[in-house]
């Protein structure tokens, strides 16, 4: 359950579900200790909630067995007409599980994938093939874009009937609300009203490409000495990207704010906010950013364009091009006409498109129909 878009979906889904229909089981691994946890940010652990401690990120053979034998025997006990996985490791171990114990519906669910600026060429290729076989046991495989659809259909991974597109669903409400809180993050960080807020909300990992962001920094800072730059997220990067921010002598005007649960407050507060990521699922940050209202920047990696229009909701630039996103960011500040404009048309975007009750119906209609295909009616 570490912070991301995959938590928030499975708890949705976990919490949400008809009870008349579903009696659901929410089955999570260990969060890394380079890692968000999501239940530990919020305080709060859900109804239903597993814990199969062997099963986390890495692979760690026989901790890694254990784990699936752990997830058989949950399987034997429960007897789930369905069994759902989201991400790569608990996606692999527990479509095996559920193939063993014969479970009649099984789905995966692509949040994106790791096909792209993750592993090694043949550490990729080894994925892919374990993930064409694994893809010929599911009943269904859900993409939550588009994109991420033709991504996967094009490596062989797959049937087109068999993959459909789920986007992503969201507790959208505290961040429609978010404009009431403008101002409190000014205050707790000692900053006055006027000054400009640049945040960047991502984990601090090597794909979400933070250089890149740094590097735009480096562009403005001597252009726009006012404002103040803000790193929302953890992760394994943080000493180093720490290290650059004082190599760059940047420190007064880059902040790091670590794991936050007090998403309206920071959204309301910062007046651009920017994506530098090399891959991209459905990007959790962007579709908040802009319930929020805000003007968001972003690199067009992966599913960025299913969710955010350039120039219509936003700005798209190319990965990597830090020069691109500092002109960006800036002819956002100076023009707040236009951001305020990019931030209305992005929050009627995903209004409709990404609520929590979209995803439970879709997701309660794709389980009736694939019973029904084996016979089992609710």
């Amino acid at each position: 359950m570490n912070v991301g878009g995959p938590a928030l979906h499975a708890l949705l889904l976990n919490e949400r579900l008809d009870p008349m229909r579903y009696d659901p089981r929410l089955v999570a691994g260990q969060v890394g200790d380079a890692e968000g946890d999501y239940l530990a940010l919020h305080g709060a652990v859900p109804d239903r909630f597993v814990s199969v401690p062997a099963l986390g990120r890495e692979v760690r053979g026989w901790r890694d067995w254990s784990a699936f034998w752990s997830l058989v025997r949950l399987i034997r006990t429960f007897r789930p007409h369905v069994v759902h996985t989201h991400t790569a490791k608990a996606g692999t171990l527990g479509r095996m599980a559920a193939a063993l114990c014969r479970v009649p519906v099984v789905v995966h669910t692509y949040h994106g994938h790791v096909f792209d600026g993750y592993f090694s060429p043949l550490k990729t290729r080894l994925v892919v093939g374990v993930e064409r076989v694994l893809a010929h046991q599911a009943s269904a495989l859900v993409a939550v874009t588009d994109r991420v659809r033709r991504d996967i259909l094009a490596r062989g991974i797959g049937r087109p009937d068999r993959v459909v597109v789920v986007p992503l669903g969201l507790d959208l409400d505290p961040l429609f609300a978010a404009g009431a809180r403008r101002g409190e993050l000014r205050a707790e960080l000692g900053l006055a009203p006027a000054v400009p807020l640049v945040g960047i909300v991502a984990r601090l990992v090597p794909v979400k490409a933070h250089e890149t962001f740094l590097q735009a920094v480096r562009a403005i800072a001597p252009v726009r000495p006012d404002v103040v730059f803000l790193v929302i997220g953890d992760g394994e990067r943080r000493a180093e990207l720490e290290g650059a921010v004082r190599a760059a002598g940047l420190c007064s005007r880059v902040r790091f704010l670590g794991w936050r649960a007090d998403l309206d407050r920071l959204y309301a507060d910062l007046d651009v906010v920017v994506l530098t990521s090399k891959n991209e699922g459905s990007p959790v940050a962007l579709i908040e950013a802009m319930a929020a209202g805000r003007p968001v920047v972003s690199t067009r990696a992966g599913g960025v364009e299913d969710v955010v229009t350039d120039g219509e909701t936003g700005r798209v630039v190319p990965v990597g091009d830090a020069a691109a996103v500092a002109r960006a960011i800036v002819d956002l500040l100076e023009h707040p006409g236009e951001a305020a404009r990019l931030g209305a048309a992005a929050r009627e975007a995903v209004a409709a498109r990404f609520a929590s009750t979209r995803l439970v119906a879709d997701v309660d209609r794709l389980y009736r129909r694939l019973l029904a295909e084996r016979g089992i009616t609710l």
